[in-house]
Parts: C-alpha cells; sequence; structure tokens
C-alpha cells in the first residue's frame, strides 16, 4: 500500500507540475502567444510553426487547442487555420516529452530553490510568474524521479503482473487505457512521461508502452473535446476536427507498432528513449502527412457540426464569452472586452434609432428599440458574471486594470440604454400620441447634439479598445463642448417660448427633458476615458480651482446641500 501511494503521489506531482507551468506561462506570455498565434496565419505550414512554438512553451496541447478554438469562435481565424495550428501544437508536446526524458536531475532542486527565491521575493510581478514556472518544471523532474523509483517494488507482486499482462493482450484495451489516463490527468504529456518511466522499470512491456502511448494522444483530443462542449459550435469545430485527425492517426500508425520494435527499437539506447520517440515520430507523421487534408476535415467537420442560422431580424445574444478561455486570463480577458464592444454596437443602434423615432413617429420602432434594451441587460449581466469567474489572483497588473476598465463601461453603457429606453417612451407619450412636434430649430439642435452623441460613442468604443491617452483627452474635451451646447440650446429653447412659438410651447416640458437627457448620455460615454487618463497619470485630481479653495470658508457643514453636489454621470 505504501509504495501505490508513492506512485500516485508522484503522478500528481508530475500532473500538478505541468498545471504550474502552463498557467504560468500563460499568465506571463500569454497575450504575446496570442499575437503569435494571429500573425501566423498567413498559411497552414506557418501556422503548424506558431502550434510547435506555442506548445512548447505552455506544456500543454489542450492548452493550445483552447486558444485556438477561442479565437475560431471570435472570428479572428479560420478553422483551416486552427487545424493547421493544432497539427503543429502535437508535435510541440513530443519534442517537450524527448526534452524531458533525458535524465535531467541534478537540475530539479536548482529549479525549485531559484524559483521558491524569485516567487517569495517577487510574487506579484512578473519575476515572481517566472519563478512558478520553474518551480513546476523543477517539480515535473523531481516527479519522474519518484515515479521510477516507487514503480520498481509496486509492480514486482504477482497480482499487477497480471493484471498489466491482461491489457498487454488486446492493443484496443491498451489504447483505451491510455486516453482514459490522459482524461483524468488533464495531461497527455504528463501520461506518456510516466509511460517512459514505467517501460524503463519494466513494470510494462514495450508494445503495450506504445500502444498506452497512441491511447494519450487519442485522450488529450477527447480532453479538449470534453472541456469545449459548452462551448460556441465554432469553438467546439476546432477540437472535433483535432479529434477526427488523432483517430486518423491512431489507426494509420498502430498496425505498425511492430515494425517499430522490429527495426526501430534495436538501434535506440534503451525503452525511455522508445516511448518518447515513437510519441514524436507518431506525432510527426501525422501532422505533416495530414496538414493537406486540413481544409477537407474542416469542411466534414463544418457538415456534421453547422453553425447555427440566426431567425431574421433575431439579436445575436452573448457570443465572445468562451468558457473555456476561462482558463487563460489574458484570453478571457479578451473576450469580455470584445463582448463589451458588442453591447455598445447595441447602444450605438439605439441611439441611432432613436432620432428616426423622432422623425417619423415611427412607434413601432421605438417598441424594437426598448425591446433592444433587454438584450443589452442581458449582455451586461453576462459579461458581469462572466468576469468573476476569472480567477483574481491569477491576474497580473495590468490585466487587474483592465477587468475594472471592462466593468465600468458595460456598466456606463447598460446605463446608457435605459436612458434611451425612458426617452423612447417619453416621445411616444408627449410627441407621438399627442401629434406634436419639435419646431424646426428645436429639430436641428436636437440633430446636432445627436450626430455629437454618435461620433462620442465611436471615440469612446475606441478609446476602450486601443487606450489611446490622447483619444481619452479628446473624448472629455467634447464632453465640455456637449455641456456648452446643452446650455446655450436650453437658452435658445427659452428665447422661442419668449416668442410664442407654438410648436416649442407643446414640446417645452419634452425638449427640455431631451437635451438634458442627451447630455447624462454624453457623461455616461466620456466617462470611458477616466480610467486611461488616471493610469496615465495626466487626469486632475480636482476640478475646483486654487482660489476658490483658498477662500472657502474654515468650518464646512457636516451634510452638504443636495443641490451643490454634481451627478454622478456628470462628474
Amino acid at each position: 500500500m505504501k509504495h501505490l501511494l508513492n506512485l500516485l503521489a508522484a503522478i500528481a506531482l508530475l500532473v500538478w507540475g505541468t498545471q504550474l507551468v502552463r498557467t504560468g506561462v500563460l499568465r506571463v506570455f500569454g497575450a504575446n502567444l496570442r499575437k503569435i498565434l494571429a500573425r501566423s496565419m498567413g498559411n497552414r505550414f506557418t501556422a503548424a510553426l506558431s502550434g510547435i512554438g506555442v506548445t512548447a512553451l505552455v506544456q500543454s496541447s489542450t492548452a493550445t487547442s483552447l486558444m485556438t478554438s477561442s479565437f475560431v469562435g471570435q472570428g479572428l481565424l479560420s478553422l483551416t487555420s486552427a487545424l493547421a495550428v493544432m497539427r503543429g501544437a502535437d508535435v510541440g508536446t513530443a519534442v517537450m516529452s524527448v526534452l524531458f526524458s533525458v535524465d535531467l536531475s541534478w537540475l530539479s532542486p536548482l529549479l525549485i530553490f531559484s524559483g521558491v527565491v524569485l516567487f517569495l521575493s517577487r510574487q506579484s510581478s512578473t519575476p515572481g510568474r517566472v519563478g512558478g514556472v520553474l518551480i513546476g518544471l523543477g517539480l515535473m523532474l523531481l516527479a519522474l524521479q519518484m515515479v521510477v523509483g516507487s514503480t520498481e517494488p509496486l509492480f514486482e507482486s504477482d497480482a499487477m503482473r497480471a493484471v498489466l499482462g491482461s491489457i498487454g493482450s488486446d492493443l484496443l484495451l491498451e489504447i483505451t487505457v491510455g486516453a482514459a489516463l490522459a482524461v483524468i490527468a488533464y495531461s497527455s504529456l504528463a501520461i506518456v512521461l510516466l509511460i517512459a518511466a514505467m517501460a524503463t522499470s519494466t513494470v510494462v512491456p514495450l508494445d503495450v508502452g506504445l500502444g498506452l502511448v497512441l491511447g494519450a494522444n487519442l485522450g488529450s483530443g477527447v480532453l479538449a473535446v470534453l472541456t469545449t462542449a459548452k462551448s460556441a459550435v465554432e469553438v467546439r469545430q476546432v477540437t472535433v476536427g483535432n479529434l477526427v485527425f488523432k483517430a486518423m492517426g491512431v489507426a494509420l500508425v498502430a498496425p505498425f507498432i511492430g515494425l517499430w520494435l522490429q527495426h526501430v527499437q534495436p538501434r535506440l539506447p534503451d525503452s525511455t528513449s522508445g516511448v518518447v520517440l515513437f510519441h514524436l515520430a507518431f506525432n510527426i507523421v501525422i501532422s505533416v502527412g495530414f496538414i493537406g487534408l486540413t481544409g477537407f476535415v474542416a469542411r466534414l467537420v463544418e457538415r456534421v457540426l453547422p453553425k447555427a442560422k440566426a431567425a431574421p431580424g433575431a439579436v445575436r445574444r452573448p457570443q465572445h464569452l468562451d468558457p473555456s478561455a476561462l482558463s487563460t486570463p489574458s484570453l478571457a480577458i479578451s473576450c469580455a472586452a470584445r463582448e463589451a464592444l458588442h453591447q455598445a454596437d447595441m447602444v450605438e443602434t439605439m441611439l441611432i434609432g432613436m432620432l428616426d423615432v423622432m422623425r417619423k413617429n415611427d412607434l413601432q420602432l421605438a417598441e424594437n428599440l426598448r425591446k433592444l434594451d433587454d438584450t443589452v441587460d442581458e449582455l451586461y449581466s453576462a459579461i458581469k458574471y462572466y468576469l468573476t469567474k476569472i480567477p483574481t489572483g491569477a491576474l497580473g497588473e495590468e490585466e487587474s486594470r483592465r477587468w475594472t476598465d471592462i466593468i465600468s463601461f458595460t456598466i456606463n453603457m447598460e446605463q446608457v440604454g435605459d436612458i434611451i429606453e425612458r426617452v423612447l417612451i417619453d416621445i411616444e407619450e408627449k410627441k407621438i400620441k399627442k401629434a406634436r412636434s419639435f419646431s424646426q430649430a428645436g429639430m436641428k439642435e436636437i440633430e446636432e447634439l445627436h450626430a455629437r452623441l454618435i461620433d462620442n460613442l465611436r471615440l469612446a468604443m475606441s478609446v476602450f479598445l486601443n487606450g489611446n491617452v490622447r483619444d481619452a483627452q479628446k473624448l472629455l474635451q467634447e464632453k465640455a463642448r456637449f455641456r456648452d451646447l446643452e446650455r446655450a440650446y436650453a437658452t435658445t429653447h427659452l428665447g422661442r417660448l419668449s416668442e410664442q412659438t407654438v410648436q416649442s410651447i407643446e414640446t417645452s416640458s419634452l425638449h427640455i427633458d431631451l437635451i438634458s437627457d442627451l447630455k447624462r448620455i454624453n457623461s455616461h460615454i466620456c466617462s470611458v476615458a477616466y480610467p486611461i487618463l488616471d493610469s496615465a497619470g495626466v487626469l486632475a485630481p480636482s476640478r475646483l480651482r486654487e482660489k476658490v479653495a483658498d477662500t472657502a470658508p474654515a468650518a464646512m457643514p457636516p451634510v452638504p446641500d443636495a443641490a451643490a453636489v454634481p451627478d454622478r454621470a456628470d462628474r
């Protein structure tokens, strides 16, 4: 029992080390890895090379699969290119298994010691996260030594040898067991290294080990499919297509295990080399041999898993919040940002339609736009819930700031949608149903404010996306201009009332409320600039002039007059 516990502990440590390396690399280099993948999609061969590099860093073809699937789900990558990336990802995992199979026992204590020093001294910084990666690498090497040490006494028993003998009597059973182990361990790399250690200790015959290796490769594909089971169809197409390639590879290579043992294995120094090089050869064969079939497999998968066709006039619900991206914080933050822009698109549609309602007195359009506010609210709730599922401890300083910016942006867009809904109700009740109309001058003022709102909303979306400080400053300048225009137009409206303009008298209440609501909408839109300017250190702490502060009375009342407190949206 003691030896069994030691083996289970060694396996758990190996899996945990792999997890530390994967999450650490994604936290430090996640954004750069995404850029590498996005820029290498010119053809399927460069895509495959990028897959090799990224997977070698993150130590997991499953992680690369989830990252690539998310790109497809966001429309940034075609299914054919994504499958080409996965051909390289499998080779990357195999290369790392060869590297770890070399005797690097001397390196394990050095990596663990260096990693712990970096992690404890600078835990929340990039060097601290690099230290976490070093700890993971050291634990993987240490775990491999523990596996070798614990398997020899455990598998000397007659009962265990009988169990292993029953597995070795059926290649299909070997593949099934290997696949199950890869799914349970969440890492085909860890299982391949475990199989290599067991083969070296003569715990399992080499032919059984090679069958288990084929199963581990198949299991990594099954794992990705299970992980994305609840994702969008575009995401599932990538993992299903990758599983098709793995299944084809297993079916092609399995009959030739005997040839490998007869002609290749005698030229290799030991069983460990036989296992990891067989794993590498398998992935190179299916990657190079099948890369020309990526287009065919993509069409096949699209036929089996077709994209759902949206009904005419239907509003698209959350489309970028990929659950499989939550394990990669930088990628999940990107998904949430794209969904926030989708929410802003809905708000822009409402804002543009609001002017058409005023011009054409279209009650049906007003009703449709008010229903659109429900979609804006649903997107806000979905984005907020999605962001809360991202582990905040895994976020760096920049990602944490971006997390806050997204929350702030979606809150403002949701409030803009609510204001537009109330404006539409007022237009219906006070203008359309009473058959009233604005004066020509009044309508021109509203159109001028509306045009500025549209421009400012689009500028705010650009500021949110790019974080450009100059554009953020321009947005705040537009806020001041809009406020001045609102005051000027309120004054001119009062002038028309004094001139006894009938249309102005009939719509006076609606007109004053409308331009005030437009100013509130503009304040919410322009507030997108505050986090950007604050991060850049160019936001003034207060708008109060020094002279006013110097001449203020020394004793201030404990509770200020409500009229003196500026509106939250007009900061």
